[in-house]
């Protein structure tokens, strides 16, 4: 969910080349951005047998990226933010000040 509370899916793709499989996260991220952009609130997601599931380190950082520090995410061990579950992250805000703007 968005911080303006539109709702956005995503499906895991797998593909018989591994390194080419698209996690849900990115489709995820895809749709948002589709559907006009803004920042993630909340995100929830889940396997097969609908049980919550941690995303893998590249979509931490598309969520941290489209969500920011206070996104919340449903984890097996319950709801996180993204600021512990990407601690000391490194995003675009970064590169900002690295550049010097």
């Amino acid at each position: 969910m968005t911080t303006d509370g539109r709702v956005f899916t995503g499906c895991n793709v797998e593909n018989a080349s591994y390194g080419v499989g698209l996690c849900a996260e990115c489709g995820l991220v895809s749709a948002l951005h589709l559907g006009g952009g803004g920042l993630f609130a909340a995100v929830y997601c889940v396997g097969g047998d609908g049980q919550a599931l941690m995303p893998c380190g590249r979509c931490r950082q598309l969520l941290w990226e489209n969500g920011g520090p206070a996104c919340l995410l449903m984890t097996p061990e319950g709801v996180l933010p993204m600021s512990q579950i990407l601690p000391q992250a490194f995003g675009p805000d970064d590169l900002a000040t690295r550049s010097g703007h």
